[in-house]
């Protein structure tokens, strides 16, 4: 009985907390950050708020590329990769970027599509291999639901080993979604019911799915199709899903304690985060912002490849309608004033990511750090900035006229 109320009191505190990871991105910027915001260069605006925020959240290191007006990209880059490295963070320097690998997957799974070899109302009970134990609700997912994070599926499985883990990474920084990465994560569908309604709830375990389906379907891993449809098409030659291959793997920032894990120190390094199975798909790449300011860039100029053009465009079709926004293929938009901006947003061990663009005006930033925190809003204050600044050029520029 006493380790059923211990296990009660486990679950109290740390389903809210495992719940609402997908809100606690903190996506506004604080108050005072308009006060950083009052230089006369797009380059003292981007040097001062980061100087305030490496200082205020204690990071080591970090770098941000940006596009303005569909100009070539500018890059930035503040500290070091590590204290026992010191390593100069550059804009070539690797970070890992947890889930924006979601937006590289679902692009590859639009290719397969608009080859014929997936549909987007393809459901599960199609997708997995005959005789997967599915409940009625789960046979009825359509990929599409998934790579919208519209099917209905949690975060992750919710059951006590996962909260267990959850309680150990919060002391460690290890890795705590062993279970989705493995083929376990089928079993939870046997029983899986969908709420009432589908509304946009982020999912790792559905891209684990994804990744389970990639293979199933094509027999190929997500780091093979993404560099056939993706990465050697736009010249991503430091972009992977198996970051070890990559040159300047040895060189990478490493990732620090920050908002995450709560009981280690700010500051402090922990372990990397691997995946070798479904979670690859979900969570697993590394880049620099070097590769990804030029594939922000494809998402609001034309490539030279008319195939990646129709995919980079269908990714950016509404789904799902919110009040402040909108849910695309693994993309999000959120309207602000008079601006709409896309994005996603990335996390994992001791790492937090950004990128996003303004394809109206041509704007597109790209923001890495290596410590886990939740305050993400520098890439989206930035486009704001550059949105505001270029309303009040046009506006200027007609008064004269």
């Amino acid at each position: 009985m006493q380790n059923t109320t211990k296990q009660f009191r486990w679950l109290l505190l740390v389903v809210p907390l495992l719940s609402g990871c997908g809100t606690l991105s903190q996506m506004s910027s604080p108050a005072g950050t308009q006060e950083l915001l009052t230089h006369e260069s797009l380059d003292g605006d981007v040097d001062s708020v980061v100087r305030h925020y490496m200082a205020q959240k204690s990071v080591s290191g970090m770098t941000v590329a940006v596009i303005h007006n569909h100009g070539e990209p500018q890059y930035y880059s503040w500290g070091v990769t590590d204290e026992t490295h010191r390593y100069p963070v550059r804009a070539d320097t690797l970070f890992a970027l947890g889930s924006l690998s979601k937006g590289v997957t679902a692009e590859v799974v639009t290719c397969l599509v608009n080859e014929g070899r997936l549909s987007w109302d393809d459901k599960l009970a199609a997708l997995l291999p005959p005789g997967t134990p599915l409940s009625a609700d789960a046979r009825n997912i359509t990929l599409l639901e998934l790579v919208t994070h519209t099917s209905g599926l949690p975060r992750q499985n919710m059951d006590l080993p996962m909260l267990k883990k959850f309680i150990g990474y919060l002391g460690s920084g290890e890795n705590f979604y062993g279970e989705l990465d493995s083929d376990n994560v089928l079993d939870y569908l046997a029983r899986w019911q969908a709420p009432q309604s589908k509304v946009p709830e982020y999912s790792n375990l559905g891209y684990a799915l994804i990744g389970y389906i990639l293979k199933y379907k094509t027999g190929e891993d997500i780091q093979t199709l993404a560099a056939r449809y993706i990465f050697r098409p736009l010249n991503m030659a430091s972009t992977s899903f198996t970051p070890e291959q990559l040159k300047g793997f040895p060189q990478r920032a490493l990732g620090h304690a920050g908002d995450q894990p709560k009981f280690i120190p700010r500051g402090q390094l922990t372990p990397d985060w691997h995946f070798d199975n479904n979670m690859v798909a979900a969570a697993s790449l590394y880049s620099n912002a070097e590769d990804l300011i030029a594939y922000a860039r494809y998402h609001v100029s034309k490539t030279d490849n008319s195939v990646l053009d129709v995919v980079f465009a269908e990714v950016s079709n509404i789904y799902y309608q919110r009040p402040e926004g909108s849910q695309e293929i693994a993309w999000a938009t959120d309207f602000i004033g008079r601006e709409k901006i896309t994005y996603q947003v990335g996390y994992i061990g001791g790492y937090s990511s950004f990128i996003g663009f303004d394809k109206e005006k041509g704007n597109a930033v790209v923001v890495l750090q290596n410590a886990f925190n939740w305050s993400n809003y520098i890439g989206m204050t930035l486009l704001l900035d550059m949105a505001k600044n270029d309303r009040q050029l046009s506006g200027n520029r007609f008064a004269n006229n």
